[in-house]
């Protein structure tokens, strides 16, 4: 009996926790006659099945037809890619308005080489940084799963492409977002064509040390919020508020942090078509939406309140035809002249500083160089000589300066053959023979 009594409390397998359409783990089942509602009507699926037939023919295989379409009628594109692209053509066509599809086909092997024989210094910021990216997706969800492993190796793969960005946080949720979509290898020339700038202005200034671009993004949002939003800039004002305090991850993950997905695979269809501007329409849609409720609101709950927008207002279907109203393009490059004109003021005064005490350091320092010059010679083999009285030491050698170069900045695997350091060391030996007999 007591057996049986055991038996019977025995769990079986959890059973797996429902996921949306887009892989993240949904809160609850969501089989409430809400969400039932919700569901896409027959209607809706015909529609979507129109649209990806439309899609499909404007691309052509493999989108071979897509850039002829583009100059052909550039105004059809651009108002279907506003309505959104179809969820099972979104990994090709991001490729195909962004030029990464370009950039893959150039350099074959290139992301290979650099995931499998280079290093980066930015590999533990990475790995601890992984788990923190969609934790609720379930491609992300498994330590050192396939998910995490992807997201490892572009986000290094990138760190060692450019070394001067190498890896910033924020990365992980763009690259995150890309993996949903593409391979590896795709995601990573979407990666470089996004922050080297393929088709649109680079956004690389976005990870470089002191957020330069950021910078630049915020104090144009500012001055916008100011002259189309005055009411609500006074009250940011007077409560001592800037988009420092909330805006910044909007430009650093174009939403993707912790905004609703389906709105943010909205923005992105739109943002790697049109640019960053739209980034700027859909912020200043948002605080549209909600300003007469924020201009209530004292600093605790405003800045609750510009983290946390109502789910209402969150609809891309409402959110984004408000923003595509808001036309700021003009004023968006003026804000970028007076930035950089003021920034340049500044630079320059610390460039001429610089410079004057370089030339201070240089003038002092030309004498020692000069007596130093005439005391050395250089021989017709090229190695250096010091005076008669110090003794001799040859140039560097290849094989040295290749150790010295791969220190810095570490090359591929198979560089130098056996046969060539061979070849390097007889030359040494050779030269240093040379000199002593002399």
């Amino acid at each position: 009996m007591e057996k049986k009594k055991l038996d019977g409390d025995e769990s079986g397998p959890s059973s797996p926790r429902p996921v949306d359409r887009f892989g993240f783990i949904k809160a609850d089942n969501n089989n409430s006659p809400d969400a039932l509602k919700r569901s896409k009507s027959a209607f809706e699926f015909e529609r979507e099945e129109s649209r990806v037939r439309k899609w499909r023919k404007m691309i052509g295989v493999g989108g071979s037809d897509w850039k002829h379409y583009v100059r052909r009628k550039p105004q059809v594109v651009k108002r279907r890619v506003r309505k959104g692209i179809p969820d099972c053509l979104r990994g090709l066509v991001w490729q195909l308005i962004s030029g990464s599809r370009d950039l893959l086909l150039m350099n074959p092997g290139v992301y290979e080489q650099l995931v499998i024989y280079e290093t980066s210094a930015s590999e533990l910021d990475i790995i601890r940084d992984i788990s923190r990216t969609f934790p609720s997706h379930v491609f992300f969800q498994q330590r050192h799963g396939p998910g995490q492993r992807s997201l490892y190796n572009v986000l290094k793969a990138y760190s060692v492409y450019d070394r001067d960005v190498g890896y910033v946080q924020g990365m992980g949720f763009i690259a995150g977002l890309l993996l949903l979509y593409m391979s590896e290898e795709d995601a990573f020339w979407l990666l470089v064509a996004l922050l080297k700038g393929a088709v649109h202005s680079p956004m690389e200034g976005l990870y470089l040390s002191g957020l330069p671009l950021v910078q630049q993004y915020l104090f144009q949002f500012d001055q916008l919020v100011k002259e189309l939003l005055p009411k609500l800039g006074e009250h940011f004002s007077q409560e001592m508020i800037n988009p420092s305090m909330y805006a910044s991850q909007w430009f650093i993950t174009v939403f993707a942090y912790s905004f609703p997905f389906h709105l943010a695979l909205r923005i992105w269809d739109v943002f790697l078509y049109e640019g960053v501007k739209v980034v700027f329409r859909v912020g200043l849609a948002l605080l549209k939406s909600c300003h007469d409720d924020l201009v209530k609101l004292p600093f605790e709950k405003l800045i609750h309140a510009l983290r946390y927008f109502p789910e209402e207002v969150m609809d891309p279907d409402t959110l984004l035809p408000l923003a595509y109203t808001i036309k700021i393009s003009k004023r968006l490059e003026e804000l970028r002249f007076e930035y950089e004109k003021v920034h340049d003021k500044e630079g320059q005064s610390i460039e001429s500083r610089g410079k004057k005490k370089h030339l201070l350091e240089r003038n002092g320092s030309s004498s020692v160089r000069g007596s130093r010059s005439r005391r050395q010679t250089e021989n017709q083999n090229g190695d250096t000589i010091e005076s008669p009285k110090t003794k001799f030491q040859p140039k560097l050698s290849l094989r040295r300066r290749y150790s010295s170069r791969k220190a810095e900045h570490p090359k591929l695997d198979g560089d130098v053959t056996y046969s060539d350091q061979e070849a390097l060391q007889r030359r040494d030996s050779s030269l240093m023979a040379r000199h002593t007999t002399s």
